[in-house]
């Protein structure tokens, strides 16, 4: 059997980019919150509710926000309109990229809304229900990252001031990005002074709570040929679901994000060494661990001494999370890490521009369940 074609290469671009202000926005609902993000995406793209035939909106973690609802508020009938109940926008995309690949649309709105912060919602509550894990105390996704951490320490001897890269990385970049909630520097003295949040996880290896709205457009790579912004093209998208939870062996290390890895490689024929800037969703610093190991970014069990030779930071020769992240630009449950990515391709991110990157990586998951990778490319030929 022959080699099959990637049929997603080059046939699908982002084209518009739209986000709210990140912090605190009372008053505005979920849904007023993608809808207003969702306009500013258009208007980037230069193009108008009327130019679409999709709209896909994600659920926010508070409840809320999904197509109908948004779609009421936009005006809009369409022939292709979906909901999406868990984040990070890579979910989204690929649907997104599905339908238009398969014909159902052409030009397709996501959005994403939230409201945590202004309405105090309390993320303290069991992640899957009211289990026994749960009841031990294991509440947020800072819980079971807690004790994922505190094996990867035990097994592979990652010290605190490794780990503490990551943190210190984010704040780093952050500072350069006039849209971040955390901008105070963070050396690491500050880091290791700072108290467990979930032992061995401190406050800076966890995502705040925020308000905001993001979106993006996504369209045909021959309509996005005639729109004002210079493509980003989808060179490949990769998933895996884990959803044997508690039943995969060592699920805490979610051992199926190397599946997740070997299909979005072996589908584009890229390596870790093609990429330029690499985003990773990270409501807990953690989630970057493990995916540079499992991506290949490193070594399983390297990823303590490749971050303390600073390649993820400023400077380094793995740019990670241009943006500050979600431990230091804002929550919205990984979207703002696509906006930066294409911003970065399109040579629009001001003072934290990288020098001319051709290729970006997009890694996130959906808790201890599931995983999904999307690189984009400045090039439609990218993947092919």
């Amino acid at each position: 059997m022959g080699t099959l074609r990637n049929p997603v290469a080059g046939a699908v671009a982002i084209v518009g980019l739209g986000h709210t202000h990140q912090g605190e926005l009372p008053g505005r609902t979920v849904e007023d919150n993608a809808v207003d993000a969702g306009l500013e995406a258009l208007a980037d793209a230069g193009l108008t509710v009327a130019d679409l035939d999709g709209l896909i909106a994600c659920k926010s973690v508070q409840g809320g926000g999904n197509d109908v609802a948004v779609g009421e508020l936009l005006g809009v009938n369409l022939p292709y309109v979906q909901s999406l109940d868990y984040g990070t926008c890579n979910f989204s995309l690929h649907l997104a990229v599905m339908a238009i690949v398969s014909g159902m649309a052409h030009t397709v709105l996501l959005t994403y809304g939230a409201d945590a912060r202004s309405r105090k919602f309390d993320f303290g509550k069991p992640m899957y229900g009211a289990d026994f894990a749960s009841a031990a105390g294991l509440v947020h996704i800072a819980g079971r990252a807690g004790l994922a951490l505190q094996r990867h320490k035990a097994v592979y001897g990652t010290t605190d001031e490794q780990f503490g890269m990551l943190a210190v990385g984010q704040r780093q970049w952050a500072q350069m990005n006039p849209n971040a909630i955390f901008r105070k520097p963070l050396t690491m003295a500050d880091y290791l002074a700072e108290p467990y949040m979930v032992e061995p996880l401190r406050r800076s290896d966890v995502t705040m709570i925020s308000d905001g709205g993001v979106a993006v457009v996504v369209t045909t790579a021959e309509r996005a040929q005639d729109l004002p912004n210079r493509p980003a093209y989808v060179a490949g998208i990769a998933e895996y679901a884990g959803v044997r939870g508690e039943h995969n062996p060592q699920n805490l290390m979610r051992p199926w994000l190397k599946d997740s890895a070997k299909a979005i490689w072996t589908s584009t024929g890229l390596t870790p060494s093609d990429i330029d800037a690499l985003y990773i969703q990270d409501p807990t610093a953690l989630w970057s661990l493990q995916m540079l190991e499992y991506y290949g970014f490193c070594g399983v069990g390297e990823g303590g001494p490749f971050l303390a030779e600073g390649h993820t930071l400023p400077g380094g020769d793995l740019p990670l999370n241009t943006h500050g992240g979600q431990l230091s630009e804002s929550y919205t449950w990984g979207w703002m890490h696509v906006v930066e990515a294409v911003r970065q391709l399109r040579g629009q991110a001001g003072q934290r521009q990288l020098d001319a990157p051709a290729i970006a990586m997009y890694c996130s998951s959906h808790g201890f369940v599931k995983a999904a990778a999307s690189i984009l490319a400045t090039s439609p030929d990218v993947g092919t």
